[in-house]
């Protein structure tokens, strides 16, 4: 009952940071311009993070929603990369908004029904699937698609979360619940669904 109280506020939190602007207000197609510097990265398969060194996110198909609470993250800190931040902090809200209604529509993430719960790892059937579903597809669109990502990158970010560096009050309990082996089965697991997240594709 705690947790759920506290993955409550944490969704009250990030539904009130999210930029003002409507999501119907959002350009796909001006997003796309604005995302060249993205697709230096997470356009190029396997493309690695130098250090310390895991696989840069795939973010075709994320959601939009998403998207911006991860950007608005790392704009104002609560996530660390500088890299990211540098990038983050000179988007506007509305250049947030386009850059993840192109990026939410450079593939195609569906729920998978033949993924049955009872056969996911214990820490995903007790933690991880109330928020990210047992196919890796997110029940809210607050929350990342897991389904098809790097399995390196997951394991980073959860060492992340569990540490602290990457703050997220809901994250941060769950992940501080893990042990290495956990956090190794839950991303081997999410990282192999499909159909899942993919490179982010030029719209046409």
């Amino acid at each position: 009952m705690r947790l759920r109280a506290v993955a409550l506020a944490s969704v009250v939190t990030m539904v009130l940071a999210l930029p003002s602007i409507a999501a119907a207000d959002a350009d796909a197609t001006r997003g796309a311009k604005l995302a060249y510097t993205c697709i230096g990265c997470h356009g190029i398969a396997d493309y690695k993070n130098t250090y310390p060194t895991y696989s840069v996110p795939r973010l075709g198909g994320q959601s939009a929603q998403y998207i911006v609470i991860a950007l608005t993250g790392y704009k104002n800190g609560t996530r660390g990369h500088g890299t990211m931040h540098s990038h983050a902090a000179t988007m506007s809200d509305q250049d947030m908004q386009d850059i993840a209604a192109y990026l939410a529509q450079a593939a195609t993430v569906k729920h998978n029904p033949d993924v049955k719960l009872e056969a996911a790892p214990k820490p995903v059937r007790e933690l991880c699937s109330s928020c990210h579903g047992a196919d890796g597809v997110a029940i809210l669109p607050i929350y990342p698609v897991l389904a098809g990502q790097h399995a390196d990158y997951i394991e980073q970010a959860l060492r992340e979360y569990k540490a602290g560096t990457r703050k997220d009050p809901v994250m941060g309990t769950f992940a501080g619940q893990l042990r290495d082996e956990d956090i190794h089965a839950v991303a081997q697991y999410f990282s192999q669904l499909k159909p899942g997240l993919g490179i982010p594709k030029p719209l046409h």
